[in-house]
């Protein structure tokens, strides 16, 4: 692992609890402290980017998109010719990836999300040049300990991150939304919060396992002339909608 932050963490923990051990993993972090820690916490080796490119078979990169081309000119001069390279990087494409390695090194591109960080992620892979179906496997196990896997072609991606890999913080500032809408009511803050945060967790269990669609389980809550008909239709004076497809858009674009 190079990089160690919040979700390179994550990934190590899911994987020491369902399928590696900690001396199958070595990290390194550009901040050493933090590498320390987690060496020290999680009983995984820590080394520098050249050892990681000399002894490990799969490097995942888990670092900001603007650090990654220093690492990628660091890890080219070490890395073993059939060694797989996976990054979490947004916005870094293979080809970026590729092109920087300067090898024929297989590299898959994933979007996983924060749920990951207890084992109810989501994560989109998308494969290289020179990948196989092993290669693809290997990812799909990794990625698999922190919840579902799919796989979508590259240029998808972009897309991915702007619904699943940013979405958990749409939903999170929804939930703010209603706590506080809920306290302007006369809630308290507790209550609202409990609320809101049931609400949402039992929809999504029933949007999980009723096999019914959003749009019908929607309709079947709205009574004609109701309360939820009423909240609904400042909803769509509002273009409800709309704002959503705006705000994917945006993240979209940044992500290109």
């Amino acid at each position: 692992f190079v990089g160690v932050g919040v979700m390179g963490q994550a990934i190590i923990k899911s994987l020491l609890a369902k399928s590696a051990t900690a001396d199958q993993i070595c990290i390194t972090d550009k901040v050493l402290e933090k590498a320390e820690e987690v060496s020290s916490n999680l009983k995984v080796s820590l080394k520098n980017i050249s050892e990681i490119g000399q002894k490990c078979e799969v490097i995942l990169l888990a670092v900001k998109p603007q650090d990654l081309e220093k690492v990628l000119s660091e890890l080219k001069t070490s890395i073993k010719p059939d060694s797989l390279v996976i990054s979490i990087a947004a916005g870094k494409t293979i080809k970026f990836i590729e092109e920087n390695l300067g090898s024929k090194n297989p590299v898959i591109r994933v979007m996983p999300n924060t749920p990951a960080l207890i084992g109810k992620g989501v994560s989109a892979i998308a494969a290289g040049t020179y990948t196989n179906a092993g290669h693809l496997e290997i990812a799909n196990e990794i990625f698999a300990s922190t919840g579902l896997v799919i796989q979508i072609p590259e240029d998808k991606l972009n897309a991915v991150t702007a619904l699943s890999g940013s979405g958990p913080a749409y939903f999170f500032n929804f939930i703010e939304a209603m706590v506080n809408a809920g306290v302007e009511l006369g809630l308290t803050r507790e209550i609202a919060t409990t609320l809101a945060i049931e609400t949402i967790s039992g929809s999504a269990a029933m949007l999980k396992e009723s096999g019914l669609d959003a749009a019908t389980l929607r309709t079947n809550v709205t009574s004609p002339n109701g309360t939820t008909a009423a909240a609904l239709q400042v909803f769509s004076e509002n273009s409800f909608e709309n704002i959503i497809l705006q705000a994917m858009s945006a993240a979209e674009k940044r992500a290109q």
